[in-house]
């Protein structure tokens, strides 16, 4: 994000292996705050009627078990064989990204449409179990094509940083697991806050406008992936 990851992961160099292990914790740290992560995570946790923080702590923690998973084995491929993913399998993979983030904004703004967040509204009780039990597996999936698309800009991150193919995939790991536990705290943090009286209040305001600017992000991001657009993060 504007370089931030360049200059963490610039820290690393000539340095002891305890020092390039903890910026590999501070990257997977950081990793969650990315743009493409805030707006899938804005739109998948505001997209049930469940905002406590238990609710979204799982939602995050399943999001950054797939995402971790993906990393994990698209990358280790990658430092190990010194190979950068094709051009084209790279765009295509940004492009799912994408994909996935206006899928889920549509998603939120036809729940708005249909009343879903209307506090007066209420919905069929086996409707709602149906949600909820789909949730995990959907955070999941979230986490999964995230992980794709961010592999390889990983990849090109530690092999530019960490000559050691041992350390390097120790960082790697290491990345994923932080990475998860950051998108967690995310995701606790955004729950908290819809769960504020004043913004519960004004849900059925609120939620239209961040599928708005998710949709319009997602559609961004696509352009930007296919060079058609400007992508500063």
């Amino acid at each position: 994000m504007l370089g931030l990851d360049d200059w963490l992961a610039g820290l690393s160099e000539s340095a002891s292996v305890g020092v390039v292990l903890f910026v590999a914790v501070l990257l997977g740290l950081r990793h969650a705050t990315d743009p493409d992560h805030l707006a899938a995570m804005t739109t998948l946790v505001a997209s049930g009627r469940e905002h406590a923080a238990r609710s979204a702590a799982r939602l995050g923690a399943w999001w950054g078990v797939g995402h971790a998973i993906t990393l994990v084995v698209f990358g280790i491929p990658i430092l190990l064989a010194e190979r950068y993913l094709p051009e084209r399998v790279q765009q295509a993979a940004e492009t799912a990204v994408a994909a996935l983030i206006v899928f889920l904004a549509l998603r939120l703004i036809v729940r708005w449409r249909h009343g879903y967040f209307d506090l007066h509204a209420h919905p069929h009780p086996e409707r709602e179990h149906r949600h909820a039990a789909r949730t995990p597996l959907g955070a999941l999936g979230v986490g999964l094509v995230h992980g794709m698309g961010g592999s390889a800009g990983v990849g090109l991150l530690l092999l530019a940083a960490i000559p050691s193919e041992t350390i390097a995939v120790v960082s790697l790991l290491l990345l994923a697991v932080f990475t998860a536990v950051s998108m967690t705290v995310v995701t606790v943090g955004f729950g908290l806050t819809l769960t504020a009286r004043p913004i519960a209040a004004a849900s059925n305001t609120l939620v239209p406008a961040f599928g708005v600017v998710s949709l319009a992000f997602g559609i961004w991001y696509a352009a930007a992936a296919w060079s058609l657009a400007s992508y500063p993060f």
